[in-house]
């Protein structure tokens, strides 16, 4: 009896950066593991006290930004999606939809965020996925976000 074994890709910072056109200061995912096509992967933030929004978020007990957790998600949402295709030139990924946001815990500098991201529906260039971020395996936030993949042309 044969057993076939899966094995799951992940992504460094290189990679992503060629993937995204997101850059300091709104990049927001420095690598992703268990990569499964474009089904599943775990994005990781690694979150410093050095990050500028936490100069006014909140002076004096820096609390990430939801939002900016929502967009860690659909980073590395999106990050798998451009991964999955042989386009040549990665295409642009816009922001469609956010359903569903809950923020359970603030994420502070220190931590070491997961979003867990699984596909829920594939439409032609539409995606869709089912978003939980964790630290230390404790749900902080969750989300069902959708984007559009756009070609664009190499400079």
């Amino acid at each position: 009896m044969s057993q076939e074994t899966t094995t799951l890709e992940s992504i460094d910072i290189l990679k992503i950066l060629e993937l995204l056109p997101h850059r300091y200061p709104f990049l927001m995912v420095d690598r992703i593991v268990g990569i499964d096509g474009d089904r599943r992967a775990v994005g990781i933030k690694n979150v410093t006290a050095n990050e500028p929004h936490f100069l006014g978020h909140f002076p004096g007990m820096p609390v990430m930004p939801g939002v900016l957790i929502v967009e860690g998600m659909a980073q590395t949402a999106g990050a798998i999606c451009c991964n999955s295709l042989d386009m040549g030139v990665a295409p642009l990924v816009y922001f469609m939809t956010i359903d569903n946001a809950k923020f359970r815990k603030p994420v502070v500098p220190g931590d070491r965020l997961e979003y867990h991201v699984e596909q829920t529906k594939k439409r032609g260039n539409i995606w869709k996925f089912d978003c939980i971020a964790k630290v230390d395996d404790v749900k902080v936030a969750e989300a069902s976000i959708s984007a559009m993949l756009s070609p664009r042309e190499a400079n």
